[in-house]
């Protein structure tokens, strides 16, 4: 739903400054490893501080970058393969640096044992979630459904990680990170079920 309703307002946003950047001789490329760079240190780094809110903040100026290089490489007429597997190779760096980040912290300073072991599922499962739309992809299937999407994992993590550490109870985090564990684990029961069901599909009939 994200990735559908907030893409095109988000390409009009940022389309100013991806040409911007491009006048600069700034590659597509490059900027999808800055902004990878840039949440898995804010992450890895202000997280594990217990800096959730900043960390929040200094995250989501950088995860943008998702965005605007898509933007570049179509204005450019360059987006293909290799801009598609740097960009999803480098995403799934970024998602287990951000749920690696809050468990650090509430295994350490947060001392919030479940909310660190909720994190850790979250990131497993995610790239499961991932693997699983990237495997069936390889073999000639589809399987891009579910209910657990990056865009949903990442909005939903972000913004009650940053409340959190303006006060917001952490009972509510732990709730959504289980929430989101387990919407994953839909999701990748949905993505086998998918496939399975086109594999039979595909089968010739005997």
């Amino acid at each position: 739903m994200l990735n559908r309703y907030a893409r095109g307002f988000f390409t009009r946003l940022f389309t100013p400054l991806a040409r911007l950047l491009l006048k600069w001789g700034v590659t597509p490329d490059a900027v999808t490893i800055a902004g990878t760079l840039g949440v898995a240190g804010g992450a890895l780094v202000l997280y594990p501080l217990g800096q959730l809110f900043w960390g929040t903040v200094f995250i989501t100026l950088f995860v943008f970058s998702d965005v605007v290089d898509g933007i570049m490489a179509r204005i450019k007429g360059h987006s293909g393969l290799w801009g598609n597997f740097l960009d999803s190779t480098l995403d799934r760096i970024a998602d287990g640096a951000l749920f690696a980040g809050v468990a650090i912290w509430f295994f350490t300073g947060g001392q919030n044992t479940a909310i660190a072991v909720a994190a850790l599922a979250c990131l497993v499962l995610g790239m499961i979630v991932s693997y699983a739309r990237a495997k069936a992809e390889s073999l000639g299937f589809t399987a891009n459904v579910g209910v657990a999407e990056r865009a949903e994992r990442l909005v939903s993590v972000l913004v009650v990680t940053g409340l959190t550490g303006l006060g917001l109870p952490e009972g509510v985090l732990l709730a959504v990170l289980v929430i989101l564990a387990a919407a994953s684990l839909v999701t990748v029961y949905q993505r086998i079920s998918t496939v399975r069901r086109q594999s039979r599909e595909a089968r010739p009939a005997s």
